[in-house]
């Protein structure tokens, strides 16, 4: 069984109020479609359709305070209750002792371990390799679990020859952002289409979505929406040539805070898990929580 794992950073599930819920107010008809035509907020968990499975995923974990993206990670990652080992929640970047936990144990060395094969399908810039060279970036949780695994991350090279992922899907922000004026660019359709397509190369696959987190910290309702209906826009693409006979996708998060632009916080809320795939009974038993998405990924791709 091929996985899919899409994860978007900082995604609750929230109330339907539309002056604080982009989801509740973005056109999204291929989530539509997978849900019967339910927003992906709290009241249309649980669900199940031919296609699909929405769940709630505790990102709490039992432990005090707002869930944060190291800890989150890292539970996503290695299958244990980072913030309980550690005495809290804890982000953005891994500290030593959450570095320390990833390193041992992850997804992606697990799959080596088991002659499969793995990637994380973001592709990063020159100038990213270059920081981390200074000294004057750190490895957020994701790469930290790829690397760690002996498995090297994508380049910009990589991109242009389109081999891998834009981080924000379309490739845009490699123009916008970084100031590569010939990257190529797809439209979100296409992007979803590649994804697919590159994803099929590897029992295990990952994709890092974190602009979510970055739009809802940054409160502002029209770019959710938008950014909401680009991603939706790329599921479809990705749906119409995804092989849901062996194939899983697991979306999910680590922790609340785009479903409700009321705050620049994270939130306490549960996060969907959406597992999307033909033969998907087994993955989502018991999938309740973080720590059940590495042990899941595991099972679903050495059973076969």
């Amino acid at each position: 069984m091929r996985v899919l794992f899409i994860f978007l950073d900082g995604v609750g599930l929230g109330t339907d109020d539309q002056s604080i819920n982009p989801f509740a107010c973005a056109k999204t008809p291929n989530l539509d479609n997978l849900f019967g035509g339910r927003k992906l907020i709290t009241g249309s968990v649980p669900f199940e359709s031919d296609q699909a499975t929405l769940l709630a995923l505790d990102a709490g974990l039992g432990v005090a305070g707002l869930p944060q993206s190291a800890t989150g990670q890292a539970a996503l990652l290695t299958g244990l209750n980072v913030p309980a080992l550690i005495g809290e929640h804890y982000g953005p970047k891994p500290n030593p002792r959450i570095a320390e936990i990833i390193k041992a144990d992850n997804i992606f060395k697990r799959m080596t371990s088991a002659g499969k094969s793995a990637a994380l399908l973001n592709a990063y810039p020159s100038r990213y390799f270059h920081g981390l060279e200074s000294g004057k970036r750190l490895l957020s949780a994701i790469p930290l679990a790829v690397t760690s695994a002996g498995l090297p991350l994508f380049t910009q090279e990589d991109f242009f020859r389109h081999d891998a992922m834009s981080a924000d899907f379309t490739g845009e922000g490699w123009r916008t952002m970084l100031g590569y004026e010939d990257a190529p660019v797809l439209s979100p359709r296409a992007a979803g289409q590649m994804l697919a397509r590159l994803a099929c190369n590897y029992d295990f696959s990952m994709f890092e979505y974190w602009a979510s987190d970055y739009a809802g910290h940054g409160q502002e309702m029209t770019k959710a929406v938008e950014l909401i209906e680009t991603f939706d826009k790329v599921l479809g693409g990705l749906l119409e040539s995804w092989p849901m006979k062996d194939g899983l996708i697991l979306i999910t998060s680590d922790h609340g805070n785009l479903e409700d632009l009321s705050t620049r916080r994270h939130t306490t809320a549960m996060v969907p898990g959406i597992v999307i795939g033909h033969d998907r009974s087994i993955f989502c038993e018991g999938l309740n929580d973080l720590t059940c998405a590495a042990p899941g990924i595991e099972e679903a791709v050495t059973r076969t």
